[in-house]
């Protein structure tokens, strides 16, 4: 990874894109130090910890870099883009006007669909914005009421929310890798140094063993070692293409494979598992309740570290990857595909045969993969329950991190082998 940088950076123009890419990072940095007018910050902060830290709001300060939790300009993070990405990619899905854009309008359709998405990425930082201001004033976290500061207040978060937007859309134009991961990556990433002086502090009061400090980074590391093995594990379908004769050529007969990634889905069934499962604590925190009562012990259940959330995190994770991979992958085109151009998997008849083949073969690499995600999220409880500390880096946030990084090193090593190659004409 750092010859790779090193190498990268000898080259002017991969170091201008790489430059760019960090005053952008720097940008965001800034743009999360600034907060909200007539926000108090520190009540706000205090109240999150205390009552928000396991509910929704906590993935999406995750996400954000603790920016959430301080009311800055860019609280609300990337996650309206996101959103309304997932939102438009099912929407193409359900909806045959936006299937044919996508399909059959070739890139004039897809820029599109990409202006459909901005404008409901707007859409949605409008109503976080305001989700965001509701909660402020119930809970009296503003230093100013009114409906001139609520607007203020708002529009500021949509702003912020809007031009993240674009910088990620910048950096994809004109810096490395894609954008929006590498936002989300700057966001996990500045919550490390938080980590690293929570420890030391739990260190130096006697509060956390140093055998259990180690125990923690040697768990992080393996969690780490193990989401790089799994992203780059792939099942290679093979695949035999027929020979065809045209004319006094002969073309087709080479052999290759059909890739089939064990993590397809990526992160996408954490997030989504995340989201429901702390909708319970999400409750509690804004709806008053008596502690004696059914529905706040039912609510206790999903509590986060406990035994039952943990089980029902995994059922969740797993539903939501074979949905995913149910909507991305189907083995009918595939088979299609492969039988058009003349190819075949060898043993297996053309059609309904390799179909059926196809299929059993993503169902079982769909279950490793869950598996897997469902083991990833939940080692950040085990690791919390055994040291006692509040992981802030969890499964999801080492997920993104790992997963940006790899695919910013291929983005680099692509662009320097396509530099390097000399042409046809040397």
């Amino acid at each position: 990874m750092f010859t790779t940088l090193r190498n990268a950076w000898k080259i002017p123009e991969l170091r201008k894109k790489i430059i760019f890419t960090l005053i952008v990072m720097l940008i965001y940095r800034l743009g999360n130090c600034v907060p909200v007018p007539y926000v108090n910050v520190v009540a706000l902060n205090n109240y999150f910890t205390q009552q928000l830290a396991n509910t929704v709001l906590g993935l999406y300060n995750a996400m954000s870099g603790s920016a959430f939790s301080q009311a800055t300009v860019f609280a609300l993070g990337i996650q309206p883009y996101i959103n309304a990405s997932i939102i438009i990619e099912l929407l193409t899905i359900a909806i045959p006007a936006l299937e044919r854009l996508a399909k059959e309008d070739g890139e004039e359709g897809r820029k599109k669909i990409q202006n459909i998405t901005r404008y409901t990425t707007i859409g949605l930082g409008v109503l976080m914005g305001f989700a965001y201001y509701v909660m402020l004033k119930n809970y009296s976290l503003l230093n100013k009421t009114g409906f001139v500061y609520g607007l203020v207040i708002v529009l500021t978060f949509t702003a912020g929310a809007s031009f993240l937007m674009w910088m990620g859309e910048q950096i994809t134009e004109f810096g490395i890798g894609n954008g929006i991961s590498m936002i989300l990556f700057a966001g996990i990433v500045s919550r490390i140094p938080q980590l690293v002086s929570t420890m030391v502090s739990s260190l130096a009061n006697g509060s956390l063993k140093w055998y259990t400090a180690l125990l923690l980074i040697v768990g992080i590391l393996a969690i780490m070692i193990f989401i790089v093995f799994i992203t780059n594990s792939e099942r290679r379908i093979p695949v035999q293409y027929a020979k065809r004769v045209v004319g006094r050529k002969m073309y087709g007969g080479q052999s290759t494979h059909l890739p089939i990634k064990v993590n397809m889905s990526g992160v996408l069934p954490i997030i989504f598992a995340s989201s429901i499962l702390a909708i319970p604590g999400t409750i509690k925190a804004f709806v008053p309740l008596n502690t004696e009562g059914l529905l706040y012990k039912f609510l206790s259940i999903f509590n986060y570290n406990t035994g039952w959330y943990a089980m029902i995190y995994i059922l969740l994770i797993i539903m939501f990857n074979y949905f995913y991979v149910a909507i991305q992958y189907n083995p009918v085109e595939m088979a299609n595909n492969l039988q058009k151009n003349n190819g075949a998997i060898p043993g297996i008849r053309p059609g309904r045969p390799t179909t059926e083949f196809i299929t059993k073969v993503i169902s079982k690499i769909t279950l490793v993969g869950a598996l897997f995600l469902g083991l990833v999220a939940t080692l950040p409880i085990l690791l919390t329950a055994i040291t006692g500390m509040n992981i802030s880096l969890g499964g999801t946030s080492i997920l993104i991190v790992v997963g940006v990084a790899l695919e910013t090193v291929q983005a680099l090593e692509s662009q320097m082998l396509m530099r390097q190659y000399k042409g046809f004409l040397e």
